[in-house]
């Protein structure tokens, strides 16, 4: 399950299946989802930027299916069918985290069944599917969100339409903010100043306890002694002087 259809969603979770599965296939053949396909003119698509960037990392090709055309999209419409009258019926799961732990438990079962139409079980075919899968590249892709904001006097940033605490050391400051399907972290620098878990629930606030008491300690601090003392006092005369009211 992934937070949204946005690409960095999309993607994290596509390179997620792909780490899972062992292997990159030398070509991916793909629905036209807005994130991944831009219409060009006479109606054939592209990778968007952001896929064409993730792709070429992994070293895959891509191909997009015609619009309404049923027999290129008809083996994975059937498999979603299939997900949805098998696996979801009768369960109900506490978040995101439980609902993939019993997806991938139940597809473990699933890919032992004898399929109709391949006439043996998907658990037999990997192995030689992997066979011609390419490897991974030294370093992956990293798809996921990221973005720079300075932080407001109430020390929480915004991730779509929820709002996450940040340390209030960072107040006034710029941050680095990263999104992936688990978490939300915001960093100052080299130094974390915030951790959350992502929230699929819209319109939350997220306030992490240890930021609410560091914002509560910072309002008891009072400034050293003498400093009132030290500050300067001007003249009031001298305005006087300079107008030629004196």
């Amino acid at each position: 399950m992934i937070p949204s259809r946005q690409a960095h969603d999309i993607l994290c979770g596509h390179l997620a299946c792909l780490v899972e599965l062992g292997g990159i296939p030398k070509v991916g053949v793909y629905d036209n989802e807005a994130a991944l396909a831009a219409r060009r003119s006479g109606g054939r698509s592209r990778p968007t930027e952001a896929f064409d960037r993730f792709r070429g990392v992994l070293g895959m090709g891509a191909v997009f299916c015609k619009p309404g055309d049923p027999e290129a999209k008809g083996l994975v419409e059937r498999a979603i069918r299939y997900l949805e009258t098998s696996f979801l019926p009768g369960r109900s799961f506490e978040g995101v985290e439980d609902f993939n732990v019993e997806l991938a438990g139940w597809l473990v079962k699933a890919n032992r069944r004898l399929h109709r139409v391949l006439r043996c079980r998907p658990v037999d075919r990997i192995v030689e599917d992997r066979r011609a899968m390419m490897g991974f590249p030294p370093v992956l892709p990293d798809p996921a969100l990221r973005f720079a904001t300075r932080v407001a006097r109430d020390h929480h940033v915004r991730v779509a339409t929820c709002d996450y605490s940040v340390h209030p050391r960072a107040i006034g400051r710029r941050v680095e903010v990263r999104v992936d399907l688990d978490s939300v972290v915001a960093t100052l620098g080299r130094d974390e100043v915030a951790r959350h878990p992502r929230s699929l629930v819209k319109h939350r606030t997220l306030t992490d306890p240890d930021h609410i008491a560091a914002r509560a300690a910072l309002r008891t601090v009072t400034p050293p002694a003498g400093d009132v003392d030290d500050i300067e006092v001007r003249d009031l005369a001298v305005y006087d002087r300079a107008l030629g009211v004196a």
